[in-house]
């Protein structure tokens, strides 16, 4: 009897897995959001301090192809939030 107690598995509980899961979705529903409308605020992106310290990083940063970049991985990041809870809703 002691033996097999002893390979009992210590599975998590299914609300933590519940909670674990709502908390991944909404971390990275929110860094999403943030990426994809930073380089579009002005306050953000065009007063940056690290662009005013480097003026040919602004240069950069301030061109639409790099912008569209940044905001398109924003976009992909809010479409792996939504598929991981997709996935682990129908699972």
């Amino acid at each position: 009897m002691p033996q097999t107690a002893a390979h009992t598995q210590h599975r998590v509980p299914r609300w933590l897995e519940r909670v674990e899961l709502f908390l991944r979705v909404m971390l990275r529903m929110c860094i999403g959001l943030v990426i994809c409308f930073a380089p579009w605020s002005h306050t953000f992106w065009d007063q940056n301090a690290l662009f005013l310290h480097f003026p040919w990083l602004a240069d950069f940063a301030a061109n639409g192809a790099v912008r569209g970049i940044v905001s398109g991985l924003g976009l992909l990041n809010l479409w792996i939030a939504f598929q991981d809870a997709i996935r682990h809703r129908d699972g």
